[in-house]
């Protein structure tokens, strides 16, 4: 039987594949660690040479972004979730109520109580909520939030539909002019980001991130592997809600004020708009499709007032119709040609 490999060439053996496998991972985790360490670089770039209203636009976003990337974790597992208002309105109302009630005005000391507050609350509706899929997913996750947004209106303690102020916080007990806090934030709102997507990246790369996929594939075939489905879908989504309580903590910060529509429906499904507009087939993606969001609302609100909404429902349709995997897709057709070109 002739041989299929040109003369000169063997079969690859299973340790030459498995070599080529962790080579080829090593290399894609080095080229997204050195992504994110250059967007990091311009980030902070930006915030020597942009004027302070546009620096102001882009650490909102990078907030929204972290719940883009909480999205991003459960969309690859194949679930939607229209609730992560829940969490981002829970995250600044702990800053909000923390600073007011217990005294706590440490940025740090606030983001770790956010995190984990909606961390707490993620693993208890998530009890119920790992329980279903596709559409009843979808439709619980919306309920819950709209729950919180109806207890928050009601509620005249908590400023009803007027919101409650965020007291000015500190860092390291030292108490910065508005101009230097707001400097500040913007320089931890970019680290943290870039240490939450290096370390998302490895959650993904890791058997438990490559299960989230299997599930979105055949769920069916991850119970016979021996994995609880249940259990890692909640995992997920206690790490989508705690992200978004991150982005939640840094917005209401970086606003001074908190209210109900953090956790109305449309809030939500601007943070979905988010995830679908940069893709999820990266870590990236979400914070692209975040910033991109950011801008084009900013700059459409004063130039096309009554227009901007719109401007995004067509932007989205084109989105699903020419690049259903967002815009990401873009980057990743190119390595394709690039790879296709190079053999």
């Amino acid at each position: 039987m002739s041989s299929a490999f040109p003369p000169g060439k063997s079969m690859p053996t299973s340790s030459t594949a498995e070599a080529a496998g962790v080579h080829e991972f090593v290399a894609a985790r080095d080229y997204t660690a050195l992504a994110l360490t250059l967007g990091l670089i311009g980030a902070l770039l930006c915030a020597t040479f942009v004027p302070a209203y546009l620096r102001f636009v882009l650490e909102l976003a990078l907030a929204n972004g972290l719940v883009a990337m909480g999205l991003m974790v459960l969309m690859r597992a194949g679930l939607v979730s229209f609730g992560q208002g829940l969490y981002f309105c829970i995250g600044g109302y702990t800053a909000a109520l923390a600073g007011t009630a217990l005294g706590v005005r440490d940025v740090f000391a606030l983001l770790a109580m956010g995190a984990a507050v909606c961390a707490l609350v993620g693993f208890l509706c998530g009890l119920l909520i790992a329980r279903y899929r596709e559409i009843f997913f979808a439709m619980l996750t919306l309920a819950f939030t709209m729950v919180l947004y109806g207890l928050l209106v009601n509620n005249e303690r908590l400023g009803s539909t007027d919101g409650y102020n965020v007291l000015p916080a500190r860092f390291f007990a030292s108490e910065l002019s508005p101009d230097k806090f707001q400097l500040a934030l913007f320089v931890l709102t970019c680290a943290l980001v870039y240490v939450v997507a290096l370390g998302l990246d490895r959650y993904l790369r890791s058997p438990m991130g490559y299960l989230g996929e299997a599930i979105r594939e055949n769920e069916l075939r991850v119970e016979y592997l021996g994995a609880s489905v249940r259990r890692l879908v909640l995992i997920k989504y206690v790490i989508a809600g705690a992200l978004a309580g991150l982005g939640g903590v840094l917005t209401a910060l970086a606003v001074g004020h908190v209210d109900p529509d953090l956790a109305n429906w449309t809030t939500s499904g601007e943070f979905l708009f988010m995830a679908l507009l940069g893709g999820i087939e990266h870590v990236g993606a979400p914070l692209l499709g975040a910033i991109i969001l950011g801008v084009v609302r900013s700059y459409a609100l004063e130039y096309v007032p009554y227009l901007w909404q719109m401007m995004l429902g067509a932007t989205m349709l084109a989105i699903i119709v020419f690049l259903p995997d967002g815009l990401w897709s873009i980057m990743k057709r190119r390595q394709k040609v690039g790879k296709t070109v190079g053999i």
